[in-house]
């Protein structure tokens, strides 16, 4: 009896545990954290942006993380202008600061996940430090195939703007002939190349075309934003 007992236990264990192994199998895989969005402004003609613009670097290849580096053009006047600087990227800065109650723009800066967070960038230990604290975007899945960009249906949904951007994740060195960094060469990540707004999305499943990249070295991020200046609410990256 003991060993028909001992038998029977065995089996039922052997029986659980392969259960337990199926529903580990069969369980679907949690999806992981949406990324960080870390938004630096800079020009090659400030000083001090270059501690800032190697921290942006340092990061550039993190998965959970979109590191992107816009060159502003109000520096251009100062006696050098910046080879990938264009007024919209100025524009979205002044977005942010009259977003935040700022009434000036300054560079270097980086905003993460859009709205009010800000900091220098040039702290290394400031920048991990605000990407651990940061609150990944929760709001809809954000799928990327092909030529096309397909965003998912969720509830209490505020009208955002879908925003596609292009950057290119090449160093890329920068020799700079005059103005403050005159004699240096400065090496840059992720420049965004390319800033379009596709379209709105309202909560309701929404899907896009993309427009061809400027170059195939170039990588694809999909942010999407509420209100000028606001907060990122979903972001991906190809």
């Amino acid at each position: 009896m003991r060993s028909r007992a001992l038998i029977a236990a065995t089996s039922s264990l052997a029986a659980a545990g392969a259960l337990s192994a199926f529903a580990a199998l069969a369980a679907p895989a949690s999806a992981p954290p949406v990324p960080v969005v870390v938004e630096l402004y800079q020009s090659q003609g400030c000083s001090s942006c270059p501690p800032a613009s190697a921290n942006l670097n340092a990061i550039a290849d993190r998965p959970d993380v979109i590191p992107l580096s816009f060159a502003v053009t109000y520096w251009d006047q100062l006696g050098w202008k910046d080879t990938f600087a264009t007024p919209e990227y100025t524009v979205r800065q002044w977005d942010y600061a009259r977003s935040g109650g700022r009434g000036e723009v300054a560079t270097p800066q980086m905003v993460i996940n859009g709205g009010r967070q800000t900091i220098v960038g040039n702290d290394r230990r400031q920048l991990e430090a605000a990407i651990a604290a940061a609150r990944h975007p929760s709001g809809p899945r954000i799928t990327l195939a092909g030529n096309r960009v397909s965003i998912a249906a969720a509830g209490g949904a505020t009208p955002s703007t879908v925003w596609l951007v292009r950057y290119d994740p090449r160093v890329n060195n920068v020799p700079v002939r005059a103005g403050e960094n005159g004699g240096r060469t400065l090496p840059h990540r992720n420049i965004v190349r390319q800033l379009a707004a596709l379209g709105t999305w309202s909560g309701t499943a929404v899907s896009f075309a993309l427009p061809s990249s400027p170059s195939p070295a170039y990588r694809t991020a999909v942010l999407l934003q509420s209100g000028k200046g606001g907060p990122i609410v979903a972001a991906a990256k190809s």
